[in-house]
């Protein structure tokens, strides 16, 4: 049983799922729609159900209200308060609380968390409201352009559990939206038609109630009742109601313009209007064509399959307009729509700690990006900014949103960054398209993703050059749900786990005494199961298993080595080595914990929170932590950042947060309700990831970070005693590496570092003080020497490079191989004689092999008469692969390099080999 049979078996019993209590009241029938078969309740006479009807309220509101995007929010606001709704703050559009998501694609979804693979609903209060911005980006192509697709929309949640204190059902729940559109609108209550549905998703599923007023859908009551799928469910132990409405929608209807974007974007569209002269556009009669031609826009997409272009032509007609005259006309409007929609749901992405790249949820935030870019380029409005546009959103918005304000400079830096990225690329992009455009042939969909994905370049671009005549309707939806594959995947891979111990299953929860004091390092237990003589489980234990970046405990059970530790569930098992004194079921063990190895983890833990603050205090606001690794030696934290960082940028951030160890604040671990800590210290909690269970361990260093963390920490900061950053690298695009020693660990690379700086300065013949000046000048005398080697080369070159021709060893009547290693002169000696050499023999293959500190250097040139045969850079290629390393260039000249040293002869054979085969070929 699909969707399809549910909703007929809901359908079958209306008084059960759909009769509510204002439909008998009001005198709402139940009707048939004659096209499709729904059902649906309407106070007036009516042939089929709003799906099939056009819009009716552009140009002519069917409501006494006129509401723009905010004064719309406030309306609703105003009205659930005064109906006993708690209004919420919206939640991050980066859905940090589920593993599954990376963005908030609905209200709903803020109140979902997901426990022992079960969703389960965490309301903060019963009944509430909240304003949830959503993204979504599998309409891509189709915003701007409809007149009502957005990227980035704003879902009016109205939650409650209606078993719950304060909680109701569907009668009360219609009552409410019902007046949310009489009286919070001014909507007629003739205009209204509630529509019969049914929605699933996230393992729960219901009947709902879709409400619609001219064509247009403003909202739909779930009444969430069962969990489980179609063809097994239960009724849930909590029924819950969850009515999701669009804020664009309710302004829009209210307002009656051509398309949503002209009332939900505020200002802003107007603004862009007259910075990109289009003004004249809102003539009357320009207007009435407009509302015309996005009203049928609107009205048909979906009818006729989504492709806008051939909608768009059929319009053309209808308005006895020919298709280029039309789309001159529009073109405008779609360009400002696009881009104002595209700019405002990179505002609230960065906002919430989101950034552009090639991975994860910011893939489809840089496709956005680069489409309003591309769409600003192909209109030729250079004078229009990215940062500008969003400064007009936060200016609107901040009213309903106040934190944009907060992370403004924020979200200028990294459009700013972006947009001066997408300008550097744009010689490469030019070169492409013109080659593309020389070359026969339509490019197809897989040929655009391709480019895109290869070189950025977006089909938008593709259509200003001339390459292709139109995006094809189908591109955008086809990245996002090839990229959604993808994230699938990596999300699974990244989920999977060591397969479980069945044999530890059915186990009590072990005492975790490392929790009650963190301290313990000697304690006895009781052994409830030794498995496979190698897994021990205990009915308490101090010893911390792997977990969050953190690295397991060590130490002694009883004598018995401890290996390593693990978690499975609520039970913590050991693994153990082999013993002459094999551990036994009922044992009472004495187990003792490797305190140094627990200390110098704790401090590397602990290290880890400050310098994650410490990054984003220095950094943005977009730095949140990735991924961390914890060990006995040395740390490793893994931040979100558009960049690599400079030296100066590392020195600030390990000057900081040493600044924060001297100050040796507490650190203080309390357990909250997950929802009580979500509201108490935001969402930036989940550093982490997502906390499997609503009891949360916070971590709190006095403020200066705040984490939902299950590792051990320090009391407070000073007991780190020093933090040094040893190492900063891009990992991948939007993440940078740090990885960093703390305590002992730091101590002793500092020292290390001082022994070998006191090394350096007894060579150079200078103190410590000094060294670096003494260095400078034996950097200076040895680029003198080799100035004067490069003179002596020029003298005594032709020479040596023709004692390598006398050298070199016949291969065929074209080709000479000369092939040496040498562990004294360097690569600049050899590309000297290399150089010289084949110009004196145009037969010569001249390959050296050159030591340079613990790996090799590989050098290649070929004559002119032997490059015929035997191409340089493909074989520098080939030895630098035997050296284990990589290489290349051109017919002429190649290079490379391996560390493999024990692999110099074959390499040198395979030298030899090559020409051999090349030559004769």
């Amino acid at each position: 049983m699909g969707k399809k049979e549910l909703a007929a078996m809901f359908s079958s019993d209306p008084d059960r799922y759909y009769r509510v209590q204002l439909f008998d009241r009001l005198g709402f029938k139940r009707q048939k729609c004659g096209v499709c078969g729904k059902h649906f309740w309407s106070l007036a006479d009516r042939q089929s159900c709003p799906d099939h009807e056009d819009y009716g309220f552009i140009g002519r509101p069917p409501t006494n209200k006129r509401l723009d995007y905010v004064d719309a929010w406030k309306e609703t606001e105003k009205y659930f308060s005064q109906n006993g709704h708690e209004i919420v703050r919206r939640y991050p559009v980066v859905c940090r609380w589920r593993d599954d998501l990376y963005f908030t694609i609905a209200s709903i979804v803020d109140f979902q968390r997901v426990v022992g693979n079960q969703i389960v609903f965490e309301l903060p209060a019963n009944p509430l409201v909240v304003p949830q911005m959503c993204l979504r980006f599998n309409d891509i192509e189709n915003v701007g352009l409809s007149g009502r697709h957005y990227t980035g929309f704003c879902m009016v949640g109205q939650t409650c559990n209606a078993d719950a204190p304060g909680g109701y059902w569907k009668d009360r729940c219609i009552e409410l939206d019902y007046g949310m559109l009489t009286q919070g609108l001014g909507i007629r209550p003739e205009e209204i038609t509630f529509v019969e549905d049914v929605w699933m998703g996230a393992g729960a599923f219901g009947y709902s109630l879709e409400y619609f007023v001219r064509g247009l859908e403003l909202g739909n009551a779930v009444f969430t009742e069962f969990e489980g799928n179609e063809s097994s469910y239960r009724t849930m132990p909590n029924k819950i109601i969850d009515m999701g409405a669009g804020l664009e929608r309710f302004s829009w209807v209210t307002m009656g313009t051509p398309t949503s974007y002209d009332c939900c974007f505020g200002p802003v569209t107007e603004k862009m209007f007259s910075m990109t002269g289009n003004n004249n556009n809102n003539s009357s009669k320009n207007s009435e064509l407009l509302a015309k031609y996005f009203g049928s826009v609107s009205s048909k997409l979906e009818a006729t399959g989504g492709n806008v272009r051939e909608l768009k032509a059929v319009i053309a007609r209808q308005m006895g307009m020919d298709y280029d005259s039309l789309a001159r006309l529009v073109a405008p409007h779609e360009a400002v729509y696009t881009v104002a929609d595209h700019v405002r749901t990179l505002v609230f992405a960065i906002s919430d700690g989101a950034l552009p790249s090639n991975v994860g949820g910011g893939y489809n935030l840089r496709v956005i990006l680069r489409r309003a870019l591309s769409v600003l380029e192909r209109m030729g409005w250079r004078n229009v900014k990215l940062e500008d546009i969003a400064d007009m959103h936060i200016d609107y918005l901040r009213q309903m949103y106040p934190e944009l304000e907060e992370h403004r400079e924020d979200v200028r830096t990294i459009l700013k960054l972006e947009s001066a990225r997408h300008v550097g690329s744009r010689e490469r992009m030019d070169a492409t398209a013109a080659s593309l455009k020389s070359k026969k042939g339509a490019l197809a969909v897989e040929d655009l993703i391709r480019l895109y994905e290869s070189d950025g370049i977006t089909p938008d671009y593709l259509v200003e050059q001339g390459v292709i005549e139109s995006v094809p309707s189908t591109f955008y939806t086809r990245l996002a749900e090839l990229h959604a594959n993808v994230a699938a995947a990596s999300s699974g891979a990244a989920g999977a786990q060591a397969r479980p111990l069945r044999e530890a299953e059915g186990l009590p929860p072990t005492r975790l005494l490392y929790y009650q004091d963190e301290s313990i390092r000697e304690f006895e237990a009781k052994v409830l199961k030794v498995i496979n003589n190698k897994y021990v489980v205990l009915d308490q234990t101090a010893f911390y298993p792997r977990g969050g970046g953190q690295e397991p405990d060590t130490g002694e059970l009883s004598g018995v080595r401890v290996a390593e530790v693990i978690k499975q569930a609520d039970v913590v098992v050991h693994r153990v080595e082999p013993s002459e004194k094999p551990l036994v079921d009922g044992q009472v063990v004495k187990g003792r914990v490797d305190g140094r190895r627990r200390d110098l983890i704790t401090r590397h833990h602990t290290a880890t929170h400050v310098l994650n603050s410490s990054s984003r205090n220095n950094l943005g606001s977009w730095v949140w932590q990735n991924s961390a690794f914890k060990e006995e030696d040395y740390g490793r934290l893994d931040i979100t950042h558009h960049s690599a960082l400079t030296k100066e940028e590392v020195q600030r951030i390990e000057q900081t947060a040493n600044d924060v160890i001297r100050r040796n604040l507490p650190v203080d671990i309390n357990f909250f309700d997950r929802g009580e800590a979500e509201q108490k210290y935001s969402f930036r909690i989940y550093q982490g990831g997502v906390v499997p269970s609503n009891n949360v361990r916070i971590v709190n260093i006095a403020g200066w970070d705040i984490e939902a963390c299950g590792g051990t920490h320090v009391r407070r900061t000073g007991e780190i005693g020093l933090v040094k950053i040893v190492k900063s690298e891009r990992i991948q695009d939007g993440v940078v590496r740090l990885e960093f020693v703390a305590g002992d660990a730091a101590i002793k690379h500092v020292q290390a570092q001082e022994g070998q700086l006191a090394s350096i300065a007894q060579a150079l013949g200078s103190s410590r003080e000094k060294v670096v000046e003494s260095f400078a000048k034996a950097m200076d005398e040895a680029e003198a020497a080799r100035k004067k080697v490069r003179t002596m080369l020029r003298v005594a070159g032709a020479s040596v490079a023709r004692g390598a021709s006398e050298q070199a060893r016949p291969i065929s009547s074209d080709v000479r191989l000369y092939s040496t290693f040498d562990e004294e002169l360097d690569d600049e000696y050899h590309i000297a004689i290399g150089e010289k050499a084949i110009e004196l023999d145009p037969s010569l293959v001249y390959v050296a092999l050159v030591a340079k500190g613990q790996g090799m250097r590989v050098i290649v040139f070929s004559g002119e008469k032997a490059r015929k045969k035997v191409r340089a850079g493909a074989l520098a290629k080939q030895l630098s692969a035997k050296l284990g390393g990589s290489g290349g260039g051109d017919d002429r000249f190649g290079q490379g390099g391996g560390r493999l040293k024990e692999k110099i002869k074959e390499a040198l054979l395979l030298a030899e080999e090559e020409a051999r085969a090349k030559a004769g070929s």
